[in-house]
């Protein structure tokens, strides 16, 4: 008796690990994912910065060229 009940009880663990082992798997692969796009977006956004810093400095070229 006291084995069927340890086995059961046993059971209901493992029942609950597996879950709880899952949804954080889960959990995991949607950090991943979310990692990913914010590095894409992270690389959008650099390549922008430096075509506005070239745009800049361009502006800043001709502006000296009309001040002199």
């Amino acid at each position: 008796m006291a084995k069927d009940k340890l086995t059961e009880v046993s059971e209901k663990v493992g029942s609950a690990l597996g879950k709880a082992n899952r949804e954080a798997h889960k959990k995991a692969e949607k950090v991943t994912k979310a990692g990913k796009v914010a590095k894409e977006e992270l690389k959008e956004i650099s390549k922008q910065v430096e075509e506005l810093k070239k745009q800049l400095e361009k502006t800043a070229k001709r502006l000296k060229a009309a001040l002199d």
